[in-house]
């Protein structure tokens, strides 16, 4: 068969059987990885090469084996699929009838080849329906149906079922245009009449093997994901529930009946989705007895019909008011399933997926006008009152034994099926209100407070679970019970540690109400630092005692000298891992900012001394791996502190937007100002010795950097000394970290007219260092590169008459950044772009700027559009267009000049596109200086032409 048109390859002449078959011999056995490559490179060549119509058929001889007759097979499909417009019309009838007959010699040989040839003549049957194949599926059923010597009527039947079951598959991964799909899948759902009697008749027949009744269910699954109407699919439904009480045919019935349940079109056909409630209910009996017996996959099953009815259509079966039993009937059976006995997920693994359920009836009731609300909500309050019972009930840890024999991975499914039932607990709130609240609290008082029997841990953990989970997002500072939950829990028996992480987290969520409600902080907060204490509550302790000390600051004083004292027993007994450690600094830093300053000095002093000294030793000390950990680790500690120890009242009114307004609770310098003086010394002594070691640097750096984002003005004392240091630093051994804290600076004191010279002669400073880098070749250092162009981008945002000054080369400046564009990572070409994008919009307003873009603007955009041709990652090309919008708003008179002349090079940015593309993209960037979004556009379709990814199936995601 000489089907195709298309060009001959060089290597077109080795696309031959011979080599086809060496080379499939090469992929399948030769044991180097390489040559495994190499071959599969070649064979999908051969694939798409005009040779593959004639080696496909040769292939699938019956003397080959089945690996060789599944390539010819794949080959087939690949032509057909992929390049169907080299076929010529003409002999598209051979083609078919070629493969019919190739479908009926495999009926009976390799099913993996099989398959492939039903793909191939699938996609066949979609290229040429509905005009060139009007009656496409009804032939393929009669020819098969047609008696035929070679092959037994049980081989044929599956042959068949195969065929028509990849059909719908082919269509919904087929690359046919839109409009095409619209028309082919209009016709293929006409011809549905044609498949399902055929499909039920198969179902009801006594003789039919399980095999082929399976075959028949899955293909019934396919053709119902082509939207076909819910009631065409009435009677085989019905077989489909029948088929569940075979234990043969039962996952492949529920993946048919949740198929056609769940298709978003059948939520039209309401007197069909009432006569299927009925049937769902029938399974219960099956499904009760499955949970009796253990049988977690027929549960797992009925679950995920019932499931998948609720779910998709209950708006559409809550709006069928004189059905309202049946629909409430299918409701309490999808509870039963959230309830079914065991524990998630050792004994059973069904109740998590009936969650989503639960919110999709809550929103359908939720969206009712008022009036017809309050009727369904008098049928469904105490249904979702059970919900929370029963998710209550689940989230239950299980016996401490048996928690222990559970496996790691066991104990995270647990700990996020327990986050999942949180959610919907946060989520029922909405619907059932305070009374929720009232009701766990009853619950919770009555088990603490019974004497006929102890209660469990696990019932007392529950139900504080439910309240932690609701107090975690939502405002409860308007419950009535809170006060008595806060009472309650210093009676808890706390005697186990998920219970004390549980009862941990509680208070925390709670804070924000101690805030409102400082006399009951007393109640908790013994509890709080007790447990931290303890390093198995690491995490629930130090993170409660940070949101305690953040929200209640001013009213801890009383408390204070008990909490540092507590905090510094653990820090130094190194109780907690390094990143709790760092929390507690954090809690302390909020706790410290509200006491009176000669008090936040005492506390500073003794909370820091052990660590000076230790800092102090360790400078003193050989620089090695352990050393340098500790030496992180007291710097890291010192900056958290820092981060959030702020003796400045911030107004609460401050408008959004605008600046915080500050006001000083006294004179005299600021605590942090006061330690970092006494410090500074030992600081650059550390320096001194680890100043090649970019971990420490960026260490020390973090300290002042914090520091100077919780202080602003408060700050300005140290600005000289700091300004010296990283001058001394960067002049010694450039690191990226001295640069961001140099940026931190020119940000935060730009307006600062005072104090800003040290920070000017620092700016400068770094500015000349980098430049001496890039004349010594850059490219060992991308991080320092990155973080020097956001510091000039951050420069001429909020200073730009720095580049004003003599002692700046604004001309190396600017051609450090066309450098910069180059660079293969793109955090530092976006950082370049950000720098362009500022400084493009001085041009007017900063006469060294403007000279520089003048002279040099066409390198500038030479290397954009590079960038743009493809010697940059696609993700950068909207960055790209940013510059290029900045040009042309900004330097429009020599944009139009460069434009031309650069594009005017034979090749440039990219071959692949012509002078006449080019114009077209040089009009259309003049044309447009205001709206950025259609500049992103046309660089973006401008980018793919040059890559020649247009029109290309790559571009789909793009």
């Amino acid at each position: 068969m000489d089907q195709g048109r298309g060009g001959q390859s060089p290597d077109s002449l080795d696309f031959t059987v011979e080599n086809v078959e060496k080379a499939l011999h090469q992929l399948y056995y030769d044991p180097n990885i390489e040559n495994k490559n190499l071959a599969q490179k070649w064979l999908m060549q051969a694939q798409v090469s005009p040779q593959a119509w004639q080696f496909s058929w040769v292939l699938l001889s019956p003397e080959k084996v089945p690996e060789i007759q599944y390539f010819g097979a794949s080959a087939l499909h690949t032509k057909i699929s992929r390049y169907w417009n080299d076929i010529p019309a003409e002999q598209y009838e051979s083609l078919k009838s070629q493969l019919f007959s190739q479908i009926a010699h495999f009926a009976s040989g390799s099913k993996i080849v099989l398959t492939r040839l039903c793909v191939a003549l699938a996609s066949l049957a979609l290229n040429m329906m509905p005009e060139a194949w009007p009656a496409a599926v009804s032939d393929m059923v009669k020819m098969f149906q047609t008696e035929s010597c070679d092959v037994d009527g049980q081989a044929r039947c599956l042959a068949l079922l195969e065929l028509l079951t990849v059909l719908p598959e082919e269509f919904q991964t087929s690359r046919l245009p839109q409009y095409r799909k619209g028309q082919v899948r209009n016709a293929l759902g006409q011809e549905s009449g044609a498949v399902f009697p055929l499909l039920q008749q198969l179902l009801q027949q006594q003789d039919s093997p399980s095999f082929i009744k399976q075959k028949v269910l899955k293909c019934f699954s396919s053709w119902v994901q082509l939207d076909v109407p819910l009631s065409d699919c009435e009677s085989l439904m019905q077989v489909a529930f029948s088929s569940l009480q075979d234990p043969e045919l039962f996952d492949t019935a529920v993946e048919a009946i949740v198929n056609a349940i769940s298709q978003p079109d059948s939520q039209r056909y309401v007197n069909t989705l009432l006569k299927l409630i009925p049937q769902v209910l029938q399974l219960q009996e099956q499904l009760r007895q499955a949970v009796q017996s253990g049988d977690m996959e027929t549960s797992h099953g009925i679950c995920r019909i019932a499931v998948a009815l609720g779910e998709n259509h209950s708006r559409a079966l809550l709006e069928q008011v004189d059905h309202w039993q049946s629909f409430l009937a299918l409701v309490n059976m999808i509870m039963f399933c959230t309830g079914i006995p065991g524990h998630y997920p050792v004994n059973e693994t069904t109740s998590s997926l009936t969650l989503t359920f639960w919110y999709s009836l809550q929103d359908d009731i939720m969206s009712f006008e008022a009036n017809k609300q309050v009727v369904y909500m008098q049928v469904y309050r105490p249904v979702y009152f059970q919900l929370v019972d029963v998710l209550l009930h689940k989230a239950q840890f299980p016996s401490d034994e048996e928690y222990s024999s559970w496996s790691s991975d066991e104990k995270e499914q647990f700990r996020i099926y327990r986050v999942d039932i949180s959610d919907t607990l946060m989520y029922v709130y909405e619907m059932l209100g305070a009374e929720l609240l009232s009701n766990l609290y009853d619950k919770l008082g009555r088990l603490l407070t019974s004497t006929e029997q102890p209660a469990s841990w696990q019932h007392t953990e529950a139900l504080l679970y439910g309240f932690q989970s609701i107090a975690e997002t939502i405002d409860v500072n308007y419950s009535d019970v809170i006060p008595g939950l806060i009472g309650l829990i210093p009676r808890i028996n706390i005697n186990n540690v998920q219970l004390a992480d549980t009862v941990m987290f509680t208070i925390g969520a709670l804070a924000e109400w101690l805030a409102d409600h400082p006399v009951m902080i007393n109640n908790v907060l013994p509890l709080v630092l007790h447990a931290l204490g303890n390093p198995e509550l690491s995490i629930s302790s130090v993170s409660t005692l940070k949101k305690i000390c953040r929200e209640c600051k001013y009213d801890l004083p009383p408390y204070a000298a008990n909490i540092v004292a507590v905090s510094q027993e653990v820090l130094i007994k190194q109780i907690h891992k390094t990143s709790q450690c760092m929390w507690l600094m954090q809690a302390l830093g909020f706790l410290l900012s509200a006491l009176p300053v000669e008090e936040i000095l005492r506390n500073l002093q003794s909370l820091i001394s052990p660590y000076i000294q230790q800092l102090e030793k360790l400078a003193s000390e050989t620089p090695n791996p352990s050393n340098k950990l500790a030496i992180i680790h007291i710097l890291g500690l010192l900056s958290n502190l820092f981060t959030t120890l702020d003796i400045t009242r911030h107004d609460d009114d401050s408008g959004e937007g605008s600046e915080v307004k500050k006001k000083l609770v006294e004179p005299g310098p600021n605590p942090v100002v006061v330690v970092l003086q006494q410090v500074f010394a030992l600081i650059q002594t550390v320096l001194s010795k680890w100043l090649n070691d970019s971990q420490v640097v960026e260490a020390v750096c973090a300290i002042f950097e914090k520091s100077v984002k919780t202080l602003l003005h408060d700050f300005t004392p140290m600005i000289s000394q700091l300004s010296e240091m990283l001058g001394q630093m960067y002049s010694t051994i450039p690191q990226a970290s001295a640069l961001d804290l140099t940026r931190q600076m020119v940000h935060i004191f730009a307006s600062e007219t005072d104090h800003f010279p040290p920070i000017k002669a620092l700016f400068q400073l770094v500015t000349t260092v980098t430049l001496s880098i890039f004349q010594q070749g850059p490219r060992d250092h991308p991080d320092i590169v990155d973080s020097f162009m956001q510091l000039q981008a951050q420069a001429l945002k909020r200073k730009p008459n720095l580049f004003l000054s003599e002692n700046l080369d604004v001309k190396a400046v600017f051609h450090c950044g066309v450098l910069s564009l180059k660079f293969p990572e793109a955090p530092t070409v976006k950082a370049t772009c950000l720098f362009f994008t500022e400084l493009l919009p001085r041009c007017g307003d900063v006469p060294p700027i403007g000279q520089v873009v003048h002279e040099d603007g066409k390198l500038l955009l030479q290397a954009v559009l590079e960038g743009i041709g493809g010697q940059s990652s696609r993700t950068l090309v909207d960055q790209f267009a940013e510059i290029l919008f900045a040009l042309n708003k900004h330097c429009f008179s020599y944009l139009s000049l460069w434009l031309k002349e650069v594009l005017q090079q034979p090749g440039f940015p990219s071959s692949r596109v012509t002078q006449e593309q080019k114009n077209t993209f040089t009009q259309q960037i003049l044309r447009e200086r205001v709206n950025k979004r259609r500049v992103k556009e046309m660089v973006k379709e401008f980018t793919l032409l040059c890559r020649g990814l247009h029109g290309t199936e790559y571009v789909a995601d793009y």
